[in-house]
């Protein structure tokens, strides 16, 4: 597969939490020709099973689907929307910016123009003030728009020099587009245990989708995969030294499995592929937290994709990070992983 392609698509779609239905399509289309059963449940994950489908050990593979977004809270008598965030949305972002609903109606953010405001309101909106404008009077307005329908940047992903990538919702579809990968790397080799791929729902909202899904499949290991931050101009600490097209960050955590993250290190010495440290001193904020603490406990590591601008409509990234991200996943998975069944 075109990497860059898969991600542009993928960004393309809609899928904000809760609604991931349109998203499933895109990346059914790359995963199911490559898996041995597909499916979905109650709580919209959407599941692929890859290697011996009967063996008794399985690897869980987890990238969550849902992007960040709005949803529609009320429609007042001259037409404008009332918004709330859907996720963790950066409302200083949201300022005269388009968004546009899952049947493609585009409005814009009110703002105050500069030459109306007396300096009070030079600082970010609050969401509880934070209004769209569609164009159309009220009556027009609540034929087409519905209080609850999600509403995502109407912005493209585009290609930026160097090889980079810039698009919302490379949190977290550069992510999915990593595991699509390591289902095409491993799909005609031999894997004799359960791989199961989880693209989760609604992580940038509850992570409901992790709990339910990983209950379900009963690993013995997982990875999860997520964005992290990398460094820009202002970032002082740890981040500042995270580069992209250095490879992904391998996270270190107190409720991370300190073996498979040896592993997954060693793995990435002995094939020299790039890799980038996340320590963390607790929980994670992503996925692997709610797969950790499944059941009695599922041994877990995180591989993190460089991205800067996070919960911005101009995420970036480097495709050479997805790629190596996979890469990384499969030589573990070809090795047999850590733990027995």
């Amino acid at each position: 597969m075109e990497l860059r392609k898969v991600i542009f698509e993928l960004c393309a779609a809609h899928g904000v939490s809760g609604s991931e239905e349109s998203v499933f399509e895109v990346a059914e289309g790359y995963l199911a020709p490559l898996s041995r059963q597909t499916g979905t449940d109650a709580n919209g994950n959407y599941f692929a099973v890859l290697g011996n489908p009967e063996a008794k050990k399985t690897i869980l593979l987890d990238a969550h689907l849902d992007r960040i977004g709005l949803m529609v809270t009320d429609i007042n008598e001259n037409g404008f929307v009332k918004v709330d965030k859907c996720g963790g949305m950066d409302i200083r972002t949201l300022q005269n910016t388009v968004f546009e609903t899952e049947t493609g109606l585009k409005g814009t953010v009110c703002c105050l123009p500069p030459h109306l405001s007396d300096g009070s309101e030079d600082k970010a909106t609050p969401i509880s003030k934070t209004w769209l404008d569609f164009g159309l009077p009220a009556d027009k307005v609540r034929e087409r728009i519905r209080i609850g329908d999600k509403l995502i940047f109407s912005v493209k992903p585009a290609s930026l020099l160097g090889g980079k990538i810039t698009a919302p919702a490379l949190d977290n579809r550069c992510g999915v587009a990593a595991l699509l990968r390591v289902a095409e790397m491993i799909y005609d080799r031999e894997v004799p245990y359960r791989v199961v791929i989880l693209l989760s729902s609604q992580e940038e909202t509850f992570g409901t989708g992790a709990v339910t899904g990983a209950f379900a499949i009963d690993a013995d290991e997982a990875i999860s995969v997520d964005v992290s931050f990398a460094g820009q101009p202002d970032i002082a600490g740890q981040y500042a030294g995270i580069g992209l097209k250095k490879g992904p960050m391998l996270g270190i955590s107190p409720i991370l499995s300190k073996a498979m993250t040896n592993q997954l290190a060693a793995l990435a010495r002995e094939k020299e592929i790039p890799l980038q440290w996340e320590p963390i001193a607790g929980r994670t904020g992503t996925n692997a937290d709610k797969i950790a603490l499944t059941k009695s406990g599922v041994r877990t590591a995180l591989l993190s994709i460089p991205e800067r601008y996070m919960h911005t409509q101009a995420e970036v990234i480097h495709p050479d990070d997805v790629e190596n991200t996979a890469l990384l996943i499969a030589e573990y998975i070809l090795c047999g992983g850590v733990f027995d069944a």
